[in-house]
């Protein structure tokens, strides 16, 4: 099968449907020219990014008062102001989108296969209005910080309903991260309250947590307030020793003195603070990326609406943590008026049918996951299709890194025929997506589906010209609504200039090696700060990804380039480690073949000079490949934070090994 194969074409039932046609025609009529092709929407949305981003406000409903102007310094990035004069409420657009006694359901929640809750819109609603009047008595005003330990459970929801519902600065982890990546996080925030649950489910366990929160609320001075949700209490019949915590209460105690009633919104600028997140951390300290309420609001809304094609009732799922921006993302799919199904847990229960049951149980229609979970299933040879209905999925949704071909075509092979399968990307930098699916386009092979509205994506080379069919840097051209505020603790903006700006002043550069097809669909072929450079010619890492996990024998790989000769700068060579399947070992016969593959399916220069043999692959908490993390180990250089990594220990691994010296 080749890169360019068309794997699934919308129906014409489908098109007329979409949300995205009927807001194409709405933006025709009322502009007076034909924007029924995509091309053209998007062409139109870059350039009348005024009448665009105020036509999303208008078509998604947004609970607020927009002001008369949408957007000011347009020619300055950052710098850009969207919707200067507005007042809005994040929360208030969650939760008021449907009425408070609305008795459908709001949240769906499993924790493996131990816990199953639905919880109503109308006890989503009474449960922030108690936390947002806990908060209240707690003096908690506009600015203030609230942090939580958590994971993807509707407490969490709750409370982050609650605190933005006041105005507070919502930032997370998952309850997974050791004791320094917290405070490696939190101490640079100072947060006044802290969210946290007693213990978390993984893989059948139970895995207290009250030793790491004493550890940590005891290195974050500004925390007065701990509120434990008891999670394993609940469901393990244990009972934790909150005495070991400065300032814990349990979650029922600290809230049985408020009473459920109407919520006090406070109306704040479109670019009040909203979220904090963070960067991986692997290479340093992790910055705090600070997002705006009224940015990341419109931003989701037009991907869910636009782009998701997520309707009233739709039940839109995300395999997420609290420490990833795609809880950040999911959460919003309240505003798009959706039911959250919530998973919490490994995604691997029940030899990895855990997630299958989910969407047929609970009637999914929005499958979200990442790529890596795509592959893995692929590994492990399941096909859904042959047990589950899945009838209610139209959607599928993949991030975190790029979907390798094959696994677009192991989703339409062995999960549905019938199937949007929309391949996104952008990153907790923007909290949203640069690029994005469509349910009016065909879906190809290898490809994410287009560029999207509002955001004007081009590819440059290196001395910052346009590329047509070529690889090169992801940037965008011109402001968004979703920019960063910018980094807390970073006053003058220095820092943030450098991250994104400095490269190509005036224009936002993401850090992507990618190309723009004659589709105008993008293929990401890697991070630009990981791509090879043997003899001069840049390779992306993901080229040589999919062509070694083909392989059987192979269960994953990492892949960087190593100075050589060493201790000169000059040129590298393409050293390549995997992690076999189970009973596998790496003779020389499979390293033939490993090179062989890889050769013949794409460049000499792709070919490793050399291919070791490791037990595990160091990834950060979200899954994602650390090329640069190895890198450094490999050179001797030190690896600062790995507390970011989900498994630092794997970093060992890399180090001096003597293969690498000849």
């Amino acid at each position: 099968m080749t890169l360019h194969n068309k794997l699934w074409e919308p129906s014409p039932e489908r098109i007329a449907q979409a949300n995205l046609t009927a807001f194409a025609a709405a933006m025709s009529a009322k502009h007076g020219e034909d924007l029924s092709a995509y091309s053209r929407l998007w062409r139109w949305s870059v350039d009348h990014k005024w009448d665009f981003w105020r036509a999303i406000w208008d078509y998604a409903g947004v609970l607020g008062v927009p002001g008369d102007r949408v957007l000011q310094d347009a020619d300055r990035m950052p710098g850009a102001r969207w919707f200067p004069d507005a007042r809005l409420n994040f929360a208030q657009n969650l939760l008021e989108r449907r009425r408070a006694d609305d008795g459908e359901d709001a949240l769906v929640f499993w924790g493996e296969d131990r816990v199953r809750r639905v919880v109503s819109h109308a006890d989503v609603h009474a449960l922030a209005s108690r936390v947002a009047a806990g908060l209240t008595a707690q003096g908690i005003v506009a600015g203030d910080r609230i942090a939580a330990y958590l994971p993807n459970m509707p407490e969490a929801i709750a409370a982050m309903l609650g605190a933005t519902a006041r105005g507070a600065i919502w930032s997370s982890c998952s309850p997974d991260f050791g004791v320094q990546g917290v405070v490696d996080r939190f101490g640079q925030i100072e947060p006044r309250v802290l969210f946290t649950v007693d213990g978390y489910w993984y893989n059948g366990k139970p895995i207290p947590i009250l030793d790491k929160v004493g550890q940590i609320v005891a290195r974050l001075p500004t925390v007065e307030r701990v509120v434990v949700v008891p999670y394993l209490e609940q469901t393990a019949g244990t009972r934790g020793d909150l005495s070991s915590v400065r300032g814990a209460v349990s979650w029922d105690v600290w809230l049985a003195p408020f009473l459920a009633g109407p919520i006090d919104y406070v109306p704040l600028p479109f670019d009040h603070p909203l979220y904090i997140l963070y960067s991986s951390g692997t290479t340093g300290v992790p910055k705090c990326i600070v997002h705006g309420a009224g940015g990341t609001l419109l931003q989701h809304l037009k991907e869910h609406l636009l782009h998701g094609d997520v309707k009233p009732g739709d039940r839109l799922f995300y395999f997420t943590t609290c420490g990833w921006m795609m809880w950040n993302w999911l959460v919003s799919g309240m505003a798009a008026r959706a039911t959250l199904l919530l998973y919490d847990g490994s995604p691997f229960v029940d030899r990895g049918r855990i997630l299958w049951e989910f969407a047929d149980a609970e009637r999914m229609t929005h499958f979200g996951t990442s790529a890596k979970y795509i592959d893995a299933q692929k590994k492990i040879a399941l096909v859904p299709r042959k047990d589950f209905s899945l009838a209610t999925v139209r959607t599928m949704f993949s991030t975190g890194s790029p979907l390798s071909p094959e696994s677009f075509d192991y989703v339409y092979q062995c999960v549905k025929d019938d199937l949007c399968l929309s391949s996104i990307s952008g990153g907790t930098d923007i909290v949203s997506c640069f690029a994005l699916g469509n349910p009016t386009l065909p879906v190809w092979r290898g490809e994410l589906q287009c560029r999207g509205l509002g955001m004007d994506v081009d590819v440059y080379d290196e001395e910052g010209r346009p590329l047509a069919h070529a690889k090169g840097e992801l940037v965008c051209k011109s402001p968004f609504p979703s920019l960063p505020i910018g980094f807390w603790n970073d006053p003058d903006g220095a820092k943030y200039r450098a991250t994104y700006f400095e490269r190509f002043p005036g224009v936002w550069c993401h850090g992507d090696w990618v190309e723009l097809t004659e589709r105008d669909g993008l293929i990401i072929h890697g991070r630009s700060d990981t791509t090879l450079n043997p003899g001069g010619v840049r390779i992306g890492t993901a080229e040589i990804y999919r062509q070694v996990e083909q392989l059987p024998e192979i269960a994953e790989c990492i892949v960087i380039g190593q100075d050589w000769p060493p201790g000169e700068v000059g040129d590298v060579r393409v050293v390549l480690f995997v992690k076999l399947q189970d009973g596998v070992t790496l003779d020389q016969d499979l390293v033939e073949r490993i090179k062989a593959h890889i050769r013949t399916h794409t460049t000499p220069r792709h070919v490793p000079a050399k291919v070791l043999q490791v037990t595990d692959i160091p990834r950060t908490k979200s899954g994602k490949l650390v090329e640069l993390a190895v890198r450094n180990v490999v050179h001797g250089l030190d690896v600062r934070n790995a507390e970011a990594l989900a498994n630092p220990d794997a970093l060992e691994q890399f180090r001096d090994r003597p293969e690498l010296k000849t």
